[in-house]
């Protein structure tokens, strides 16, 4: 059942959204060479509370920490730990969420560590071009496939892989809602979109192709063929014109 949301509702998933924003800008800044991802971690959480907010994704079904570091070739859920270090050409995709007096907003974002190589920079912005290309046709009366394909045919003219076993979704009162948002094309055309509805839209995005597995510890997926990969996210919200982006400005 997808949530239609009222205006005090929209009000709060803002404030949310403002505030991972800030976190983003924060943490981007914050990282170096030299650093654990452990450090990120315990950096965001630090600042995610800091707001008076609670880090969506703390304990959320078991993942031990508040924000998901993934390093290179790893896609997404990336669990921080003390002895991974981050190193001058790394590039690391970092996904964090806020709850904000009882409503999520979620967003990722992929930055290079000190000076990355051509093809990285390329992937991250091709990947973040991706999200804009999709919203484009994020508008009351249009289908959620129409994000959808946009999406894939943007990161596929360029070559790369869009990742399959992994999507975007509504969010609200709750981090993960109906629908889910894939980011290539389906066979059916999805719910049509209206005004009020609030979804994460995050393209998924490998150098190579879009295969991927998921590491022993059950969360951290990486690209099948040892590829970058990149993710780019932010929770939108359909009005009657053209969508809000609730997380982009701090």
């Amino acid at each position: 059942m997808v949530s239609i949301k009222s205006e005090r509702e929209i009000e709060l998933m803002r404030e949310a959204g403002r505030i991972l924003a800030c976190v983003h800008d924060e943490l981007g800044k914050a990282l170096k060479p030299g650093m654990s991802t452990f450090e990120v971690d315990q950096l965001g959480d630090h600042m995610i509370r800091s707001y008076g907010c609670i880090p969506s994704f703390k304990n959320y079904n078991g993942y031990p920490a508040s924000i998901c570091v993934s390093v290179n070739d790893e896609v997404v859920h990336g669990i921080p730990k003390k002895h991974r270090l981050l190193k001058e050409g790394d590039i690391v995709s970092l996904d964090a969420g806020v709850i904000y007096k009882g409503y999520h907003s979620d967003a990722a974002r992929t930055y290079g560590i000190g000076e990355i190589s051509q093809e990285a920079k390329q992937l991250i912005a091709v990947t973040k071009q991706c999200f804009f290309e999709g919203i484009k046709l994020a508008k009351a009366g249009n289908h959620l496939n129409d994000i959808s394909a946009a999406i894939q045919s943007y990161a596929e003219s360029f070559g790369y892989g869009v990742v399959r076993d992994l999507v975007g979704h509504g969010i609200g009162s709750h981090l993960h809602e109906d629908p889910e948002v894939p980011n290539f094309s389906q066979k059916r055309r999805g719910v049509r979109l209206r005004p009020g509805m609030t979804l994460a839209v995050e393209p998924m995005i490998n150098a190579g192709r879009y295969d991927v597995s998921w590491l022993e510890d059950n969360w951290t997926v990486v690209t099948d063929d040892g590829s970058l990969s990149a993710h780019y996210e932010n929770t939108i919200l359909i009005t009657e014109g053209e969508p809000e982006i609730l997380s982009l400005y701090c």
